[in-house]
């Protein structure tokens, strides 16, 4: 995992707030991956979602810092918290895997497109970075 002060430079930095946040729904998702083999733990799992939780808290700070609302975005880490839960409930294989994440996938991408929408008023703002690179995989 990555500290968020070692990316984030100033409270208003989108850019790396966006960056820190895309890393860690990355990390996520190799978690997942790792746990349905049992190379990692369910509390791993967990300690990435809680940095997840993290990232996302500094990225509405840097938007709020901007004047940017994401109050829409609001319930995104509980969204994803309800669907790890159910699938961490669950005796770790890729068959649970393939059953829950479309759901992860789904809050994820509900995230990202979210901040996507965000980008000209972050422009608007004199934002000169791009806040999310053309293909964040």
């Amino acid at each position: 995992m990555h500290p968020p002060s070692y990316y984030q430079r100033a409270p208003g930095d989108v850019p790396s707030a966006v960056r820190n946040l895309l890393l860690s729904m990355k990390q996520l998702q190799e978690a997942l991956k790792h746990w349905s083999v049992g190379r990692v733990t369910e509390a791993q799992v967990s300690d990435v979602y809680v940095q997840i939780g993290t990232d996302f808290n500094a990225t509405l700070h840097a938007f709020t810092y901007h004047k940017i609302d994401l109050s829409d975005l609001h319930s995104i880490p509980k969204d994803l918290r309800a669907v790890l839960e159910q699938c961490l409930g669950e005796d770790p294989s890729p068959q649970v895997l393939a059953i829950f994440m479309p759901q992860v996938r789904q809050v994820l991408h509900r995230l990202l497109r979210g901040l996507q929408s965000r980008q000209d008023a972050w422009r608007a703002v004199g934002g000169q970075m791009p806040m999310i690179p053309i293909d964040p995989r």
